[in-house]
C-alpha cells in the first residue's frame, strides 16, 4: 500500500514542501518509507484517487489549476498526465463523481464550484459547469469577505454534493446529475453565525453528517435526509477542551468505518479531538484531545485498516502516527515521525 502526501510549496505560504511525496505504508506498524518526490509543483494541497487507484488528481492552491497523474500500482510512482484550468482562484478540494467521468472542484477564492470532464485515460478535459455560490457574508471582518467553499464531498449514495462555505456560514446541498449541479429541495442550511464551516463527514451507517467549523473551533451534528439531501442541525459543541483559552482554528474531520468515533483537528491548540457518537441520536460526547507534537495539524487521516491515525503538522514539517483503540477511539502515540515539508493532505492507494 502507498500513501500520497500533498504539500504547500510557495514562499507566499511560508512553505517548505517540494510537491507530492509518495510513501510505502506499513499498516501493521503505522510507519512510512519514502518512495518518490514529485517536484516542481505549486501547492499540490488536496489530492484524490479514482476508484481503480491508477489515477491521482490534485488542486494547485493559490493558482487556478488542477492536475492529473497516472499511478503505477506496482511501484506507487506517479507520472504527469495533464493540467487544466478550474476557472477560479485557490482550488482547495476535489472529488470524483461515482461514474469517474466528472471532477468537482471547490474554488475557495473564486466562490464557485467547477465541474470538469474526465477522459477515459484519466486526463482532465474542459469545464462542464461553473457555479457561483451566493448569500450574505458572515460577520468575521477578515475571513468572511465573500463566499469561500472549502469542501465538496459526494454523499454515500453519490446523488448529492454537500459544500461547507466558510465565508457564508452555510452548508449547501446540490443534486448531481450527468455532470451538472442543481440546488437540492433544501438548497442550504445556515450555520451558527461566524462559525465558518470547513469540512464534512458522513456517518457510514446512519443518516447523520458532521461539519467541522474552522472559525469558532466547533463541530455541528446534522440529520441528513438521503432522499432530499437536506441537513437538519441537532447539536454543536467545541472541538477544544474547556481549559484552553487561546486562539485556535479547527480544520479536518473524519469518522471511522464503525460509525462509533469522530475525529477533528485543531490548529493553535495543536491536537486531534476524539468524540464518541451515539448510534441512536447521532449526538457527540468528547473522549479526549490528543496533542500532535507539532504545529498546525491541518490534516489527518486514519489508515485503511484503521489501526493508526497519521497527523500532518504543516508548520513543523512532520507526520506522526498514533494507534487507535477500537473500543474507545482513544489515541496513543507510536513514536513514529517522518520529516516532510509543509504536509497538508494524505490519501492511500486503493
Amino acid at each position: 500500500m502507498y500513501a500520497y502526501v500533498g504539500s504547500r510549496t510557495t514562499r507566499e505560504r511560508n512553505a517548505r514542501g517540494e510537491g507530492i511525496t509518495v510513501y510505502k505504508v506499513d499498516q501493521g506498524a503505522g510507519t512510512l518509507a519514502l518512495v518518490q518526490v514529485v517536484k516542481d509543483l505549486v501547492n499540490p494541497s488536496f489530492l484524490a484517487l479514482n476508484k481503480a487507484g491508477d489515477r491521482l488528481y490534485t488542486v494547485h492552491g493559490d493558482l487556478t489549476e488542477v492536475s492529473a497523474f497516472s499511478v503505477d500500482k506496482t511501484t506507487g510512482k506517479l507520472t504527469f498526465i495533464n493540467r487544466q484550468s478550474c476557472d477560479g482562484k485557490n482550488p482547495v478540494h476535489l472529488a470524483l463523481d461515482p461514474t469517474q467521468r466528472f471532477l468537482v472542484v471547490s474554488n475557495h477564492i473564486g466562490g464557485s464550484l467547477a465541474v470538469l470532464n474526465v477522459g477515459e485515460d484519466g486526463s482532465l478535459g474542459s469545464i462542464n459547469q461553473l457555479l457561483k455560490l451566493e448569500g450574505p457574508m458572515g460577520p468575521h471582518r477578515v475571513e468572511q469577505p465573500f463566499s469561500k467553499p472549502h469542501f465538496n464531498p459526494f454523499d454515500p449514495s453519490g446523488q448529492f454534493v454537500l459544500v461547507p462555505d466558510k465565508g457564508l456560514d452555510r452548508v449547501f446541498s446540490f443534486k448531481f446529475d450527468n455532470g451538472k449541479l442543481y440546488p437540492a429541495d433544501q438548497p442550504f442550511v445556515v450555520s451558527r453565525e461566524g462559525s465558518g464551516p470547513r469540512h464534512l463527514a458522513f456517518h457510514p451507517k446512519a443518516s447523520f453528517a458532521y461539519v467541522v467549523n474552522e472559525l469558532d473551533s466547533s463541530v455541528t451534528a446534522y440529520r441528513f435526509n438521503s432522499q432530499s439531501g437536506a441537513l437538519s442541525p441537532i447539536q454543536i459543541l467545541p472541538s477544544l477542551p474547556s481549559t484552553f483559552t487561546g486562539n485556535s482554528r479547527a480544520s479536518e474531520i473524519e469518522i471511522d468505518r464503525s460509525g462509533r468515533f469522530l475525529y477533528a483537528s485543531n490548529r493553535g491548540y495543536d491536537s486531534v479531538a476524539v468524540f464518541a457518537i451515539d448510534q441512536g441520536s447521532g449526538m457527540l460526547t468528547p473522549v479526549e484531545f490528543m496533542p500532535t507534537d507539532g504545529k498546525t495539524p491541518r490534516f489527518f487521516t486514519l489508515t485503511p485498516n484503521e489501526r493508526f491515525l497519521f497527523a500532518l503538522n504543516e508548520d513543523s514539517d512532520t507526520i506522526i502516527s498514533m494507534a487507535t483503540d477500537a473500543k474507545t477511539g482513544a489515541l496513543t502515540k507510536t513514536g513514529f515521525t517522518v520529516s516532510t515539508g509543509s504536509p497538508v493532505c494524505m490519501i492511500f492507494s486503493a
